[in-house]
């Protein structure tokens, strides 16, 4: 039987959320329905908000959650009842040429649940990034929840769904930064500083981080950064350099996604270097390069999607290392708030006064 619950609603572009009673049918097969215990407040839900992504209104916001398996639609295997899970935006299928070559983290046909979730007067919604957790329960594909540790506190579980796991996985998937290796991070919110806290798990030598602003600096220090660059005052590319003896990083992840800090993370990295570019850009932008230089510095230019993880594999590792005290996943959370408190969490995202809001349930 369909349950009505409280969620937080993106009526229009640029309007205000609001809380509205959503529906949630029963699970169909291969989904599942979760009671949702935490969901951090990530720019990507601000930019549904904004029309940034599509034009599907109205939007079931949030998405990078935490909770509990409710109940379960026919032929659902890897969960059950009971189960304490993080959502993912990319349930992988299992079947396509890059799963079937053994790489499932580029899977070209990741797949959300097949019903919708409605308002009381029977209008579809669109959830972020087909989760929609901004709610106290939500429906997804099963294939979207991944079974953790039970020990980890909701509220920073959930962190790895999106911004944290990026981040890391930037660093440790597709940069491939290794013991000894020099990084630099432009851009230090969360994912520049979860970008920051992987390298340091990889074992880094040298991670220098790179922002305009001297509270975000700040706090990448507490994330295992070793310099900083106020790139606002300092040139960035001169910085890295002279931090590096005059050659340039081995890694550059740019987490800001814009042309001027691509180009910077360009002519930052050391001969055959590598360049991770995890921030998400708009539409428009462009980048132009020498080709010359593109040949001459060799190397490798790559794009990280959702830090090329394997839910299944990288979620339940890196709460184990949260467990264990060696990866401090609680540092990302600068306040928990109530559901009606989303709007103004935007507002401080926005002015760069937190690092992580989370909605706790």
């Amino acid at each position: 039987m369909a349950q009505e619950v409280r969620g937080v609603i993106a009526p229009g572009k640029d309007e205000p959320v609001r809380i509205e009673t959503v529906v949630v049918p029963d699970p169909g097969p291969g989904e599942a329905v979760v009671r949702v215990q935490a969901c951090g407040v990530c720019h990507t839900d601000l930019h549904y908000k904004q029309g940034g992504i599509n034009d599907d209104f109205p939007f079931l916001l949030g998405h990078e959650a935490a909770g509990v398996v409710e109940s379960v639609g026919d032929d659902v295997t890897d969960v059950a009842p009971g189960d304490f899970v993080i959502l993912n935006w990319r349930a992988v299928c299992g079947h396509c040429r890059a799963c079937l070559r053994g790489r499932p983290w580029y899977c070209f046909d990741t797949h959300n649940a097949q019903q919708k979730m409605t308002l009381t007067d029977g209008t579809e919604l669109s959830p972020a990034l087909g989760i929609g957790a901004f709610a106290e329960k939500t429906l997804v594909a099963a294939g979207q929840c991944t079974k953790v540790d039970p020990a980890v506190a909701p509220q920073v579980a959930g962190l790895l769904g999106c911004g944290v796991m990026a981040g890391i996985g930037a660093a440790i998937n597709t940069g491939n930064v290794g013991r000894g290796d020099s990084v630099a991070v432009i851009g230090c919110g969360g994912v520049g500083d979860a970008a920051i806290a992987g390298s340091r798990l990889a074992g880094a030598a040298k991670i220098i981080a790179v922002d305009i602003d001297d509270r975000k600096l700040e706090t990448a220090r507490s994330m295992g950064a070793t310099h900083t660059v106020n790139s606002r005052t300092s040139d960035p590319v001169e910085a890295i350099r002279d931090l590096t003896g005059g050659f340039g990083a081995d890694v550059v992840i740019e987490a800001v996604g814009r042309p001027e800090t691509y180009r910077q993370a360009f002519y930052a990295r050391d001969l055959a270097g590598t360049v991770v570019l995890v921030g998400v850009p708009t539409p428009d932008m462009k980048i132009e390069l020498p080709l010359l230089d593109v040949f001459g510095r060799g190397g490798s230019l790559k794009s990280s999607w959702y830090g090329d993880c394997l839910p299944s594999r990288d979620f339940p590792m890196l709460i184990d290392l949260h467990l264990q005290g060696r990866l401090d996943l609680g540092a990302f959370v600068t306040e928990t708030i109530a559901l009606d408190e989303v709007e103004k969490a935007f507002e401080r995202m926005h002015r760069g006064d937190v690092l992580r809001s989370v909605v706790v349930l």
